[in-house]
């Protein structure tokens, strides 16, 4: 999908102090064998911070250097991977009622590692039929510090943070450019996430844990004799497919990609099923910083491309790549391109 006069006018996130993953280790928390193969080293946790008052902050950031006035946000879109607060209550809501955006439009998007991705295209979609003064909020948040969740033994390769992401869209210009976004679905691996267990009752009704590593596992092993090998191989062939439409579709090769942001993994993952696969080195990756956070939901991508921008490692004219696999199976990719330092750096 391209995006064109789509542009990134504020951002901001919320990533709260780390735990070492050497000290998980020493208690017990986590295997040193998984520390060594992975290659992960801190994550953030947020404690009892609710992961709306995380969005809140990022939000706050964004909309403060965006120099946003609140009256011409038309749209909030809000994406979250966990629970949010108590049941049937959206959390969308309580940042529209604490920004003063009563005018926008706001809805919470449940899409996984990809929520970004998702409001990325229904945000360009909105800018585009509405008034070119308008702007769009995107907030991701999730906080994993719960009983049902064990952020060491979430999922395979990756140790699950906390944190929050936020980004002002708009079409005046800004100091990055949206140039594309792109997704699509690999639905006959849909099973993946929920694997062993039960449609119904809702496992979180039961006090059953978020254990993504446990269902994938039984997905494989049910799947090792039929389809399950073939379909791992699609799902890594369609994130190739998807970053080359997202490149095209913005106009520039892959060589142009200056750099990439994938999930917050570990270095196999990241290495050799992202990068490798697209045909980028490793050195254009942000998994040096990535691996010092951990997993965070729907934030990754943002918070990364945040720390690209605070170091400096992404000047003027480059662009950067985002890709991620997210629970669907979706896989989705977009291209930004940084036009001018950001007026808060």
């Amino acid at each position: 999908m391209r995006t064109p006069d789509t542009y990134i006018t504020g951002l901001g996130s919320c990533v709260p102090a780390t735990v070492a993953v050497a000290d998980a280790v020493a208690d017990g928390r986590y295997l040193a064998e998984d520390a060594a193969l992975h290659g992960l080293t801190a994550v953030a946790v947020a404690g009892d911070v609710p992961a709306p008052e995380l969005g809140l902050r990022a939000a706050r950031a964004a909309l403060e250097r965006a120099g946003q006035e609140a009256e011409l946000v038309s749209l909030l879109l809000y994406a979250t991977s966990w629970h949010q607060g108590p049941d049937g209550w959206p959390p969308q809501h309580h940042l529209q009622r604490r920004l003063g955006l009563d005018r926008a439009l706001a809805m919470e998007l449940r899409h996984g590692c990809n929520g970004m991705f998702s409001a990325f295209e229904l945000a360009a979609s909105h800018l585009a039929a509405g008034p070119v003064d308008e702007a769009a909020l995107l907030v991701a948040a999730d906080n994993f510090s719960t009983p049902m969740v064990d952020r060491w033994r979430m999922g395979p390769g990756y140790l699950a943070g906390d944190g929050a992401s936020a980004l002002v869209l708009g079409r005046r210009g800004g100091f990055a450019r949206l140039l594309s976004t792109c997704t699509t679905a690999v639905a006959e691996a849909e099973e993946v996430h929920r694997c062993g267990e039960p449609l119904f009752p809702p496992g979180p009704t039961l006090g059953r844990g978020l254990n993504f590593s446990d269902r994938t596992a039984v997905f494989n092993r049910r799947a090792g004799a039929g389809f399950g090998t073939s379909v791992w191989m699609t799902v890594h062939q369609q994130l190739v497919t998807v970053a080359g439409r997202a490149l095209a579709e913005a106009g520039i090769e892959l060589g142009q990609v200056a750099r990439a942001a994938f999930m917050h993994y570990s270095r196999e993952i990241v290495e050799h099923r992202g990068m490798g696969a697209i045909g980028l080195p490793m050195s254009r990756s942000t998994f040096d910083f990535g691996r010092t956070v951990g997993h965070l939901g729907s934030s990754d991508h943002i918070v990364a491309l945040e720390h690209l921008l605070d170091t400096g490692e992404l000047r003027p004219g480059e662009h950067v790549l985002l890709a991620s696999i997210g629970p669907g199976i979706t896989i989705s990719s977009a291209v930004v391109r940084l036009l001018e330092p950001p007026p808060w750096l």
